[in-house]
């Protein structure tokens, strides 16, 4: 990217690095950030195969502490955050009080009355703005820690071995949904076993100024750099959603195949209108699917009978067209077959299971 076009877009604590390797750097969400290195394919397979590292220091975070931090996001979070022990970490939407989803999103507990809420890029302003809305009446301090951290994502099935070394003396990984201060290559930083690929692994939020030498030592390590577009192939195979694509304010969890994060009892703000959908049944549903023959499916894309492709690539593991669509929901069980119109052709799929890619398949 030309200097001339990155200059009202923000740089990562990275971008040097980016540009040393040879990534094609695009805008995204306000950022500059790095879509590939050697290639999509290869990023993608090293991450399924070895282990990767990605850049997603665009990603926003919210710190909320303080005596009412629990009540407060169990207010405005869809999960029941009392479930998250200290150290702990839990997936959840952010919805209107339609059901309508604003975001979705990981929270950390850092301790008994503090938290750390990871934010999707493109909503993080949003996002501050409707929790600072509802922080009224609750004993409550919100931070906006966007400058604070930078976020590394090294995932895949060789990722832990390769990070371990390069922690303090005594020091281990946290395991799966798990969150703990460590040492990494000689800094502070929040190590979580999360990630949003379908592989293992963790993410690392450190102060941005410490960031290079531990993305250094990753490579040193073995890991290979991975920018976004892999990052898109990877969690489309784990059929994990992307917000803006196949999820929206305009529907809510329900449709989306997410209600397994919401727990209506506690009383979140959208709750009503979910339990609804949910005692109703909704009208369509968000569902993976496969091409049966050739063709790329591109979000969009309508699919014959009504709804529409929401993501859709080819997937790198499986040579084949993959994706996810809100399809109606008579049409949306395991097996049924579908067309989708790709770009005036119609290409035959069927609605598969979860997830579209399986090492063991």
């Amino acid at each position: 990217m030309a200097a001339a076009a990155s200059e009202t877009l923000r740089r990562t604590a990275l971008f040097d690095r980016h540009v040393a390797a040879g990534a094609k750097l695009v805008p995204f969400a306000g950022w500059v950030m790095p879509v590939q290195y050697a290639g999509v394919r290869e990023e993608h397979v090293a991450v399924r195969e070895h282990a990767g590292v990605f850049d997603v220091s665009h990603m926003g975070e919210v710190e909320t502490r303080g005596p009412g931090a629990l009540d407060f996001l169990q207010r405005v979070l869809s999960n029941d955050v009392s479930k998250i022990a200290v150290g702990g970490a839990q997936y959840s939407v952010l919805c209107r009080e339609d059901g309508g989803v604003l975001d979705d999103l990981f929270t950390y507990r850092l301790g008994e009355d503090r938290f750390l809420t990871v934010t999707n890029a493109s909503n993080h302003a949003k996002d501050l703005a409707w929790l600072r809305a509802h922080a009224g009446g609750f004993d409550v301090e919100l931070t906006d820690r966007l400058d604070d951290y930078a976020m590394l994502a090294v995932q895949g099935p060789d990722a832990r071995a390769l990070l371990a070394p390069l922690l303090g003396a005594g020091q281990e990984l946290p395991a799966r949904f798990r969150t703990i201060e460590l040492t990494v290559a000689g800094a502070p930083a929040l190590v979580c076993g999360t990630g949003y690929t379908g592989e293992d692994g963790v993410e690392i939020l450190c102060a941005p100024d410490a960031a290079p030498a531990i993305w250094d030592a990753l490579l040193a390590a073995g890991v290979a750099p991975a920018g976004l577009a892999a990052r898109d192939t990877l969690r489309l195979e784990a059929c994990f959603h992307l917000y803006g694509n196949d999820l929206m304010e305009s529907r809510g969890p329900i449709e989306a195949g997410l209600g397994w994060c919401c727990k209506e009892a506690t009383g979140f703000v959208g709750a009503e209108a979910v339990a609804a959908v949910r005692a109703a049944g909704p009208a369509e549903q968000l569902v993976p699917f496969a091409f049966t023959g050739p063709g790329i499916p591109r979000q969009g894309n309508p699919v014959g009978g009504g709804g529409e492709v929401t993501s859709g690539t080819l997937s790198p593991c499986r040579g084949v067209g993959i994706g996810m669509a809100y399809v109606p929901a008579e049409r949306s069980a395991i097996g049924t077959a579908i067309e989708i119109d790709v770009r005036g052709k119609l290409r035959s799929a069927v609605v598969a299971d979860k997830p579209l890619y399986r090492k063991d398949a």
